[in-house]
């Protein structure tokens, strides 16, 4: 028997508990960068900071705990400022290659 399971049945997939290192870390927004997505990359730091904890991380980057959790929501387009502070506070730094080559 073939039972079918419906995608709204389906729990909503967490990365934070696999951002266990920082080449996980790494590894994980270098594919989100791909997507050239600001808001994906908004949700995919939220993420990091919540699997590294989102108080001190928001003590790191000078800004509110409440601050970050409304820059890093998934819907949100956060400014560079932001995303540049946040990245400093999770030990990470967003590098630049030639797409051709």
């Amino acid at each position: 028997m073939n039972k079918r399971i419906k995608v709204a049945d389906l729990p909503e997939f967490d990365a934070a508990p696999y951002l266990d290192s920082e080449t996980s870390i790494a590894a994980y927004l270098t594919d989100i960068l791909k997507a050239n997505d600001a808001a994906l990359l908004a949700a995919a730091l939220g993420d990091i900071a919540r699997a590294r904890g989102m108080t001190e991380i928001a003590k790191s980057a000078g800004i509110t705990r409440e601050a970050l959790y409304k820059a890093l929501r998934p819907d949100s387009a956060p400014r560079f400022d932001t995303v540049s502070r946040v990245c400093a506070a999770l030990g990470v730094r967003l590098v630049a290659q030639p797409v051709h080559g």
